[in-house]
């Protein structure tokens, strides 16, 4: 007896059809049936039903959306009203706050927890760009702040390299930037995957020689790197307070202030590639695990009637 239906959405490069596979089956050892490759992309809209490649998404008992690499606007939007009428993974609200570098940033420092000092600035105020260079010792990180796998960001260092692209910024259709001191660390970060309020993994980026990103799309190397019991709290509580069932949260060490800092906080961490199995991270198994469980619960407390008392 089929007790419900989760949708998904999975990548598939990287070892991704291969833990959709395992998901799958999980899944189906516990009674719970999975529909593939509902990818929003070619979904429709009407009369009150979402339809895509022939299921009705309001139908789902829950949906993960489960690649970042092939992420649309039209997708984000059905998926955040398919939000307001199923569960979804991660919920749309917390989703659409870690997708922005400034609301993430601001949201975790009004709870206390460390990021790298931050400002948004209209693009028409130069005063407020030289006056975060100065504070920030010559150096700082423009960020877009809709942006994944370090495409655009930008290290600027004196105000004579802020003067010559003011003209380019005065040309552009941005309304603001947001600003990041630039942080000296030791050009390595953490990963720490979290899944349904627990840790379940982590792994360690360096940046290549004569770079400081570590984004392995911008040609940073993975290893094995066991955290602290600090770095999975401060991870623990930053995708608490964002809200996310799922997060893949990057830390760095701030030599300067001698303290770890939330640099990101990832909705859709990919799992380890085969390769980087075979270099020891061997966290896949219990990631599944946890987001198997995820789902059960949040499926079959959507396909459970509720029962209301009459009095």
């Amino acid at each position: 007896m089929t007790l419900a239906t989760v949708g998904l959405w999975m990548y598939e490069n990287g070892g991704g059809k291969e833990i959709q596979d395992k998901i799958i089956t999980k899944l189906k050892e516990k009674n719970i049936d999975c529909i593939t490759g509902l990818n929003l992309r070619d979904a429709r809209a009407k009369d009150g039903k979402i339809v895509c490649n022939n299921t009705i998404m309001e139908d789902l008992d829950v949906f993960v959306s489960y690649n970042a690499g092939q992420q649309s606007q039209f997708q984000l939007y059905l998926y955040q009203m398919l939000s307001r009428v199923i569960p979804t993974v991660n919920n749309f609200e917390a989703f659409s706050i870690a997708e922005d570098k400034f609301h993430t940033a601001h949201l975790l420092n009004v709870h206390g927890i460390a990021t790298p000092d931050y400002r948004l600035c209209h693009k028409n105020d130069t005063d407020g760009l030289k006056q975060a260079i100065r504070e920030w010792g010559g150096k700082l990180v423009y960020k877009p702040t809709d942006g994944w796998g370090g495409v655009g960001i930008t290290k600027i260092e004196g105000e004579r390299a802020l003067d010559m692209l003011l003209p380019f910024i005065s040309r552009t259709d941005l309304r603001y930037f947001y600003l990041e001191r630039f942080i000296d660390y030791d050009n390595t970060d953490y990963r720490v995957d979290i899944v349904d309020g627990q840790f379940v993994g982590c792994y360690g980026r360096k940046a290549p020689k004569d770079d400081w990103k570590t984004n392995v799309t911008s040609g940073g190397s993975v290893f094995v790197r066991e955290p602290e019991q600090e770095v999975i709290d401060l991870a623990l509580k930053a995708t608490k307070t964002l809200g996310l069932e799922i997060s893949g949260v990057d830390i760095i060490y701030d030599r300067e202030h001698e303290e770890y800092v939330v640099l990101e906080v990832n909705t859709i961490p990919a799992f380890a590639t085969p390769d980087q199995e075979k270099l020891g991270l061997n966290f896949n198994q219990r990631k599944i695990d946890a987001l198997v469980n995820l789902l059960e619960r949040s499926a079959l407390k959507k396909s459970t009637p509720h029962s209301f008392k009459v009095a």
